[in-house]
C-alpha cells in the first residue's frame, strides 16, 4: 500500500461537518462550472454495452467490471471507466450548438486501481464536454478553457474559507503552463511523478500540456487512450498535443495531485493517426469510432474533474476515504486509525 501519513495530522472538521462541507463544495463548484463554461446538466449511464467502443479504455490495461444482461441474451455490459467518449456522442445526439456543452456526475468502479491516499476503487468526477468551432482547435483555446476552470477552483476555495475560516486559501492567482517535453528537459533525471512534484511545488498550480505522446527520450509522460484526447497535433515550437492535466500542490500530502485530465478531442484524421500509432486500428469497426469517422460527431473539448479529490483538497484531508465511502484493506484501516485518519 502506498500511504503517506502527515505528522500530527488532525482534521479541521469532524465527520458531521465534513459531510455538510462535501455537499456545499459539490453544489457550489458544479453551479459555477456550469455557468463559466455554459454547460447543461445531463443524466449519464453507469454502464454501457461491451464491444461498442463507448467506454473509456484509460491506459488499455485496466479491466472493466462486466456482467451479463439476462434480457439481452446474456450479452455483456461493462461499468464505465469514465464518460470520455459517451459525452461526445451525447453532444451529437442532443444537437448542442458550438460554445455550449454538458456536464454530468460520473461514477465508476476501477478494480485494478492501486489504493493510496488519493486512489480508490470508486471514482466520482464531473465529466464535461463542450462543442467547439474548427478555429478553436488550438493551444490558445485550450489554455483559455483551463483558465476558466481554474477560476472556478479559486472561487470555490474562497467559498470554503467563508464557511470554514480555519481553512485558509493557498492557491496561486494564476495557473502555470508547461509542456511535458519542457518538463522532461528541465528535470531529465526524474520520473514523471517526481517532475510533477517539483514543478507543482514551485508554482502551486500547473497545467502540463501534451500527455500521451512520445517525448524525445522515447518515454511518455503518462498514458492516454488514442481515441478521445488529441495528443499528436503540433502546437508551438514543435511541441505536440492539445490535452493535459491540471495539478495542484497538496500541502497535507506534500505532493502534487491531479485534479483534472482534459483536452481538445480527436478529429477524424487525428483518430486514424493515433489508432495507427498505438496499433489499435481494429477499433475503427466499433460503433462509436464508426460514427466519428462518418462525421456524425461535433468537434469538442472536454475532461473530468475529480469530486472526492477536490473536496479532499479544499478540506485539507489526508485520505480520500475521509471524503467517500469505499472498500479498503484491513491493514489500511488499522494504519489510518493509528495516524488519526478516520475512513468513512
Amino acid at each position: 500500500m502506498k500511504l503517506y501519513f502527515p505528522e500530527n495530522y488532525k482534521s479541521h472538521l469532524d465527520l458531521k461537518q465534513t459531510e455538510r462541507a462535501i455537499k456545499q463544495i459539490k453544489d457550489f463548484f458544479q453551479r459555477d462550472l456550469s455557468s463559466e463554461l455554459k454547460l447543461s446538466r445531463v443524466t449519464a449511464p453507469l454502464f454501457v454495452m461491451q464491444g461498442t467502443g463507448i467506454n473509456d479504455d484509460l491506459n488499455g490495461i485496466e479491466r472493466p467490471v462486466t456482467f451479463p444482461v439476462k434480457e439481452l441474451d446474456d450479452k455483456r455490459a461493462e461499468v464505465v471507466h469514465s464518460l470520455a467518449k459517451w459525452k461526445r456522442m451525447t453532444l451529437a445526439d442532443q444537437e448542442f450548438a458550438p460554445g455550449y456543452g454538458l456536464y454530468t456526475d460520473m461514477n465508476a468502479i476501477r478494480p485494478d486501481e492501486e489504493l493510496s491516499n488519493i486512489h480508490s476503487l470508486y471514482v466520482d468526477q464531473w465529466d464535461w464536454e463542450r462543442v467547439i468551432a474548427d478555429e478553436e482547435r488550438n493551444l490558445d483555446f485550450l489554455k483559455k478553457i483551463v483558465r476558466k476552470i481554474y477560476s472556478v477552483l479559486l472561487r470555490t476555495e474562497f467559498y470554503v474559507y467563508e464557511h470554514y475560516p480555519q481553512i485558509t486559501p493557498i492557491l496561486p492567482e494564476e495557473i502555470t503552463f508547461i509542456h511535458a517535453e519542457e518538463l522532461e528537459a528541465k528535470y531529465p533525471d526524474m520520473s514523471s511523478k517526481e517532475r510533477e512534484n517539483e514543478i507543482t511545488k514551485d508554482h502551486g498550480a500547473v497545467f502540463i500540456i501534451g500527455i500521451g505522446g512520445e517525448m524525445p527520450s522515447g518515454q511518455i509522460h503518462d498514458g492516454r487512450a488514442p481515441d478521445y484526447d488529441d495528443w499528436t497535433t503540433e502546437t508551438v515550437n514543435g511541441y505536440r498535443g492539445l490535452n493535459g492535466d491540471i495539478l495542484i500542490w497538496n500541502p497535507v500530502l506534500q505532493s502534487s495531485v491531479e485534479i483534472s485530465s482534459m483536452g481538445i478531442r480527436v478529429d477524424k484524421e487525428t483518430l486514424l493517426h493515433q489508432l495507427k500509432l498505438t496499433n489499435t486500428e481494429e477499433r475503427k469497426e466499433l460503433l462509436w469510432h464508426n460514427r466519428l469517422l462518418n462525421d456524425e460527431f461535433p468537434l469538442c473539448i472536454g475532461g473530468g474533474i475529480g469530486q472526492s479529490r477536490l473536496c479532499m483538497y479544499f478540506l485539507r484531508k489526508a485520505h480520500i476515504g475521509e471524503i467517500q465511502s469505499s472498500i479498503w484493506p484491513d491493514e489500511m484501516h488499522k494504519q489510518c486509525r493509528e495516524h488519526n485518519i478516520h475512513l468513512i
